[in-house]
């Protein structure tokens, strides 16, 4: 039976969260894993690079996000579910459960740079896990979605961020780059406070929403299956060869 492997971030890039040690340790066997696959599924092609001794097995395929779940509802409606006010602008981040690894500390120091521009802008930082049913609500009551951590693969924040047309700011990192091409009001800086802090209050002057949802249909939940099934066609069609 071939082996098809996929690698999401922190099995290839190192693990801040992560002791040094045990983060090494599973890219060491990480690194064993793909050299016995007949195919490697990258979700960026940052990740892709790590493995680019193996390039004619690699294929870069993003993670899907489920468009029906996520999608745009009503501004005003959404912030009056979450009782925030109609007119204060406000900046999602998802420090999860890793807030170094996120870089908290560059986001904060980010919208402190953009206040001077937009005052009384406000930083609404996720931490744990948030019911993924809830999500849609932020996303379409924010105003903005700050990106600036030091590693991701394909991180599903920004993609769900582009469904409902949430403007967005990253650093460059995973597979943003891809994803923000052709998305307008979203723009990907250089990982400095001041660069991010006057991209945001850029992004933020616009006061509309994105075209995100048009490009998030070529990164469906139907669009990435079609993708990776057609990587699984090909891992038995060696098989079969061999």
């Amino acid at each position: 039976v071939p082996l098809v492997i996929t690698f999401h971030g922190s099995d290839l890039n190192p693990a801040p969260g992560m002791s040094s040690l045990r983060s090494r340790i599973g890219r060491l066997f990480s690194h064993l894993a793909a050299r016995r696959a007949a195919r490697v599924i990258c979700v960026s092609s940052q990740l892709s690079e790590r493995v680019g001794y193996l390039k004619d097995r690699v294929h870069v395929v993003p993670c899907g996000v489920d468009i029906q779940r996520f999608r745009p509802l009503s501004i005003r409606e959404s912030r009056r579910t979450l009782g925030w006010d109609l007119d204060e602008k406000i900046v999602l981040f998802n420090a999860r459960t890793d807030p170094v690894g996120k870089r908290l500390d560059l986001a904060e120091a980010a919208v402190e740079v953009a206040k001077k521009q937009i005052p009384g802008l406000r930083l609404h930082v996720f931490r744990g896990k948030t019911p993924p049913d809830e999500m849609p609500v932020y996303y379409s009551a924010a105003d903005g979605l700050l990106m600036t951590s030091d590693y991701e693969g394909s991180p599903m924040v920004v993609k769900e961020a582009l469904a409902c047309n949430l403007p967005v700011v990253s650093v460059d990192v995973g597979d943003v780059v891809q994803r923000l091409a052709g998305v307008a009001p979203s723009v990907v800086v250089k990982r400095d406070a001041a660069a991010l802090g006057a991209a945001l209050a850029e992004v933020l002057r616009t006061s509309g929403r994105s075209n995100g949802r048009e490009v998030a249909q070529g990164f469906s939940e139907e669009s990435v299956a079609r993708e990776v099934v057609s990587v699984y066609r090909l891992a038995n069609k060696k098989e079969r060869a061999a």
